[in-house]
């Protein structure tokens, strides 16, 4: 008998490698699954045991169970949650079966102490192998006592809890009511409630620990139904594992693509923003991480407006409708712009400043790209109304002036693209000290719009300028060819 049961050989099954019979020290050594046993699995939370993963585990036992059916030693006799072990490959085996005449006798002498023995270990057992026992004798059907013990270790399985889970009764109590013990009411059984799996199940379970041997299904009947229930299910539990880890790869690989996508999209969004605030080519260095140093321009063309009266303007209006009437006017100014080759370099309340060489030099074209923008803006302002005073006439001061300058990224939190020099110190004076609807120009920006012969410059004469003296400055009419782009 030892010889067939050392040559006892299937993936379900753990393998026999030896027995020691002593007195009161009877032991089998069996082969090592390092993985727990399946209560160890049930009792953690940390495992997400969905139904897929519990009917690779259920078909695993069924498939032990009827090799060892099959086999010579023809019954298991100890099935438990205990006794289904998962080895390092992920494999759940059966052990601790054959010899079932060393555990009976073994139990028999612990049961003399009863105040010693584990009855926890009775809970899986048939109550027609308990009466045997407990020394009242009858003809076992062993077979369908590991049925038994299937559809207890089914109800583990199922409520994922021990044997009788939610029961207030002790181990001993609940063996006696097993038993039948006189005074007890019809068979007593685990509770599993319609919450805790399909009605399916629950036939089974109550199929399989029937009082009756004789009642109770065969595994072929077992593996029938179960095919009915899942008809999808295919493998063990390493196979469960695989799919579920492909599923899970393509699902995360769903994931990435679709959060790559989002972080190219926002990732273009704040390129996008950055570039708005800063001119593209100084955007670009400090995406990369690049150190921007500060640059110097020979010579550009910078513009500077604001709003006549505005201060007035503003007492007379609410706060809300002093920013949408300069979001409304800066938005028509942006419009305009757009079509002419120049940097808007910032807005500060009612002042509005661009400049035209810079970043991107533009030989000396930048004077009358300037000139252009400005007749443009001009005109704009003319038709534009005020919406919460309509009857109110808007009107605004431009001034320019060319030089060289120094431009460069200022500040680390809100970063901004600054020009530096008197050139711009002498635009804003130009316009400072312009008058209403008109365009004051210096003698420089003069002199760089006298090349192209295109536009109606008339003297101002010599006015005072803080910081600068008595300076020379120039209107700027209009141009007397239609070359403006707006």
């Amino acid at each position: 008998f030892l010889f067939q049961l050392y040559h006892l050989q299937h993936p379900n099954i753990a393998r026999f490698i030896g027995v020691v019979i002593e007195p009161g020290n009877n032991n089998i050594l069996m082969e090592y699954c390092p993985r727990g046993s399946l209560q160890d699995i049930i009792e953690n939370d940390d495992i997400d045991l969905d139904w897929s993963f519990r009917y690779s585990i259920i078909w695993d036992i069924l498939k032990g169970l009827e090799y060892i059916h099959s086999s010579p030693i023809r019954y298991h006799g100890r099935l438990s949650g205990t006794n289904c072990v998962i080895d390092s490959r992920f494999m759940l085996k059966l052990t601790d079966f054959g010899l079932n005449s060393i555990y009976d006798m073994e139990r028999r002498e612990q049961l003399q102490d009863k105040a010693s023995f584990n009855m926890n270990k009775l809970l899986w057992t048939a109550p027609e192998l308990l009466r045997r026992l407990f020394n009242q004798t009858k003809d076992i059907n062993y077979q369908k006592a590991d049925i038994y013990s299937f559809g207890i270790t089914l109800q583990e399985i199922v409520v994922r809890g021990a044997p009788f889970e939610g029961s207030d009764l002790t181990s001993s109590e609940i063996i006696e009511k097993v038993m039948g013990a006189p005074g007890t009411l019809g068979p007593f059984r685990p509770n599993v409630s319609e919450m805790d799996c399909s009605p399916e199940i629950r036939s089974l379970l109550q199929q399989c620990w029937s009082e009756s041997p004789d009642d109770r299904p065969n595994l072929n009947d077992i593996f029938y139904s179960l095919k009915k229930m899942n008809v999808n299910q295919k493998g063990n539990i390493m196979d469960n594992l695989m799919r579920r880890m492909e599923q899970y790869a393509n699902n995360l690989e769903s994931i990435v693509t679709e959060r790559t996508k989002a972080y190219i999209e926002e990732k273009r969004k704040a390129e996008d923003l950055l570039c708005r605030l800063l001119p593209p080519s100084v955007a670009k260095q400090l995406e990369s991480g690049n150190c921007v140093d500060p640059e110097t321009f020979e010579m550009v063309t910078i513009y500077f407006s604001d709003i006549v009266g505005f201060t007035t303007l503003a007492s007379r209006s609410t706060p809300l409708e002093v920013v949408a009437m300069l979001n409304g006017l800066y938005t028509c100014f942006d419009t305009i712009i757009n079509h002419f080759d120049v940097y808007k370099v910032e807005t500060i309340g009612d002042a509005y400043m661009v400049v035209s060489g810079l970043p991107v030099r533009n030989g000396q074209r930048h004077a009358m790209e300037i000139a252009n923008m400005s007749l443009s803006i001009l005109k704009a302002v003319q038709e534009f109304k005020i919406k919460h005073i309509p009857e109110e006439k808007l009107m605004i001061r431009i001034g320019i002036n060319s030089g060289p300058v120094v431009a460069g990224v200022v500040g680390i939190a809100m970063p901004r693209y600054c020009l530096f020099g008197d050139t711009v110190n002498t635009a804003s004076r130009m316009e400072s000290t312009s008058f209403a609807g008109k365009i004051q120009i210096s003698d420089s920006s003069k002199q760089l719009l006298d090349q192209f012969g295109m536009y109606d410059v008339n003297c101002r004469g010599e006015i005072p300028i803080k910081g600068k003296g008595m300076m020379i400055t120039y209107w700027l009419e209009g141009a007397t060819l239609d070359s403006s782009k707006s």
